[in-house]
């Protein structure tokens, strides 16, 4: 019996552990699909624009209310963007200073152009460590995924 008790007890804690972690593994990552992207202080266009998002800006949604999307960026900054101007493609955004661009997957390959931090891309491809990104106007071209976020 003492046993049985044990195990029930070390369920429950393990079951408490994942409903307590689940929310770190589900969090849902979308990217802006508008050209730009007015990012409010609140779910309305009553709410002051705070800035703007380019297209491919990727978020962590935090909540949704009203077809309005609260979210966090790379900075840990968050706003509120109209629904309608996200979507699940897979982005993503450089997070360091400056940032090679390369023609393939590897640095063996040479440089096709330099991204500074900010700059965000949809992922085409994935190599290993490497993907494969494309701007929105239309540069292409390999970066080192530790690079973004």
């Amino acid at each position: 019996m003492t046993n049985l008790r044990l195990f029930q007890s070390f369920c429950m804690v393990f079951i408490c552990a994942l409903l307590v972690a689940a929310p770190a593994f589900s969090q849902e990552r979308l990217s802006v699909t508008a050209t730009t992207a007015n990012i409010r202080t609140g779910p309305g266009t009553s709410y002051d624009k705070a800035w703007q998002a380019e297209k491919n800006y990727p978020v962590v949604v935090v909540e949704k209310k009203d077809g309005w999307v609260k979210f966090k960026d790379y900075e840990g900054d968050e706003g509120w963007i109209y629904g309608a101007l996200v979507s699940a493609t897979s982005t993503v955004i450089v997070k360091k200073t400056r940032v090679n661009v390369r023609s393939g997957p590897g640095t063996n390959h040479p440089v096709v152009f330099e991204a500074e931090k900010g700059v965000p891309f949809e992922v085409i491809k994935n190599d290993g460590d490497w993907l494969q990104i494309k701007h929105a106007d239309g540069d292409t071209g390999w970066i080192y995924r530790p690079l973004v976020w």
